[in-house]
């Protein structure tokens, strides 16, 4: 079969001319299902961080939160299940998308609440608690986000994604500015500082993020059901099996990751110092991801789901793929996708907790981050967007990962130079800059590889991928940072960019001769 090369600006769906579309439904209800979809992220990742550090968590627990983002990157192994199994009650009454839609919301809005009810500083027992609502939280986003993808592709023809693809992102910024700028103001307003930290603040505060979420279901009530043919559901016995397999197969992962830490715990690894005590975490994450694909594997294997109806769900988007563009040129794209963000997720994970630590207020950290930063960004990917259509898709990659990994010295610079808020404000607006064109050139990327028969699977595939590794290694950023200092840290993750540089440079080259698939390959 012959291999695909990645498209240029001519080959791409005109979209419509914006007069047409701007006034049309779809429009207004990407924005708002884009809101409902940013919303839960920093919740889970920095404005979480802030609360922990105040709640006097030590740091290198801290960072291990961010392991409930991990769900955004392992949601290709149920998207197929939500894509086709029903929800009793639900899917009869609503269709197919909305019900898992109207699910998934619910469910985000039941975690935030459990996690506003859980005061982290009450011992270990809340924190543990504090961890499992954390981790709803990450599974029933990630789960929404799947839907919605799947929602915007079967609602509007090709030319109007990219129209309604800028409405979600610009919904999902709205929903970032309000679960990080809007809670950290809400926390500071109500009294909790990090000398005097208040529960009672920081649960108020997200109260008010899950009292936002109504704006999603209050859309996902409003709009239709999309028109999806009959023929692509598949028979519901089949899928509960299926999701028995998924089930059991968390349940392994859960069990081996918490044994291998109590096993650690008992050992007395962190004894150890800092860099070996991260080795074996990394050790301990890769065991618990073992054991769940061997317990998957096993488990069709012995006939609990049909190996048929396995490969349909799990193998056939991801061969399709390696037959599309070969073995050596899949696997390269593979390790671009991979390693693409690394720099700037690695160093996000712990930015809040620096900025605290440096001397800034929390009303500082939400103006300069959550608020004005949010705006470079969505000026960067405008700019990228528009670069990646003169440039191509490869050129402009490749600049994406230049500024990223260049803008990450900025931080260097601002640890040495203290709480100085004109600096603290140049590296946000570089930083988001970088980070809002680098984002637009790979979205690009991604959806030049995708293929039309595996929209979906493959795209959650792609997206899942781009932030497996980067959170993973993100979860160590406290250790890393109480091993080597701010500074140092911040240089290894500026030279973290420089194999993706590489990478992306190799690809570039080796994809620029490549024959075209046909569509629907």
């Amino acid at each position: 079969m012959s291999r695909q090369r990645l498209p240029r600006a001519a080959d791409l769906p005109r979209p419509a001319p914006w007069w047409r579309v701007v006034w049309d439904w779809r429009v207004p209800a990407m924005v708002a299902l884009g809101f409902s979809a940013g919303l839960p992220l920093l919740l889970i990742f920095s404005s979480l961080s802030l609360w922990l550090a105040e709640a006097g968590v030590e740091r290198r627990t801290v960072t291990f939160f961010s392991w409930a983002a991990l769900a955004y990157a392992f949601k290709f192994v149920w998207a197929p299940l939500v894509d086709r199994m029903p929800l009793p009650g639900l899917t009869v009454r609503l269709g197919r998308r909305r019900a898992w839609l109207l699910a998934a919301q619910c469910g985000v809005v039941a975690a935030i609440l459990g996690m506003a009810t859980t005061d982290p500083a009450a011992g270990p027992a809340s924190l543990a608690r504090m961890a499992a609502f954390a981790a709803l939280l990450g599974f029933m986003s990630a789960t929404q986000d799947v839907v919605i993808d799947a929602y915007r592709i079967e609602i509007a023809a090709a030319e109007l994604q990219g129209v309604l693809s800028s409405a979600y992102i610009a919904g999902y910024r709205l929903g970032m500015v309000v679960a990080g700028a809007g809670v950290l103001f809400l926390a500071a307003a109500w009294g909790s500082t990090k000398q005097g930290y208040d529960y009672g603040a920081w649960a108020a505060a997200y109260g008010v993020a899950a009292l936002a979420m109504a704006t999603g279901i209050l859309t996902t009530v409003l709009i239709p059901e999309p028109r999806v043919p009959q023929a692509e559901a598949a028979p519901a016995g089949e899928h509960a099996r299926l999701l028995g397999v998924f089930a059991l197969a968390v349940v392994a992962f859960v069990g081996v990751f918490w044994s291998a830490g109590a096993g650690m715990a008992v050992l007395g690894v962190d004894a150890l110092g800092p860099l070996p005590s991260l080795a074996l975490q990394g050790l301990r994450l890769a065991l618990a991801l073992g054991a769940a694909f061997g317990t998957g594997a096993l488990l069709v294997r012995v006939g609990l789901a049909s190996r048929a109806a396995a490969r349909q769900t799990w193998v056939e988007p991801v061969h399709a793929f390696f037959a599309c563009h070969g073995w050596a040129d899949a696997t390269l794209l593979l390790a671009v996708i991979g390693l693409y963000r690394i720099s700037d997720i690695v160093l996000g994970v712990i930015s809040n907790v620096f900025y605290q630590d440096l001397g800034f207020s929390k009303p500082d950290i939400a103006t300069a981050v959550k608020t004005f930063g949010v705006v470079v960004s969505i000026a960067g990917g405008v700019w990228g967007g528009v670069l990646a259509t003169r440039l191509g898709v490869m050129r402009s990659l490749w600049w994406g990962a230049v500024l990223s990994s260049l803008t990450n010295l900025g931080f260097v610079g601002l640890a040495l130079a203290g709480p100085q808020r004109p600096f603290l404000y140049a590296v946000v607006a570089a930083d988001n800059l970088a980070a809002g064109f680098a984002s637009a050139a790979f979205v690009a990327f991604l959806s030049s590889l995708t293929q039309v028969r595996f929209t979906a699977a493959q795209y959650a595939i792609f997206s899942s991928l781009m932030t497996l590794l980067p959170k993973a290694l993100g979860g160590y950023s406290g250790g890393m940072v109480d091993a080597l200092g701010y500074p140092a840290f911040f240089v290894l993750t500026s030279l973290l960019g420089v194999p993706v540089l590489v990478l992306v440079a190799w690809a570039g080259r080796r994809l620029a001769g490549a024959p075209r698939a046909p569509d629907g390959v």
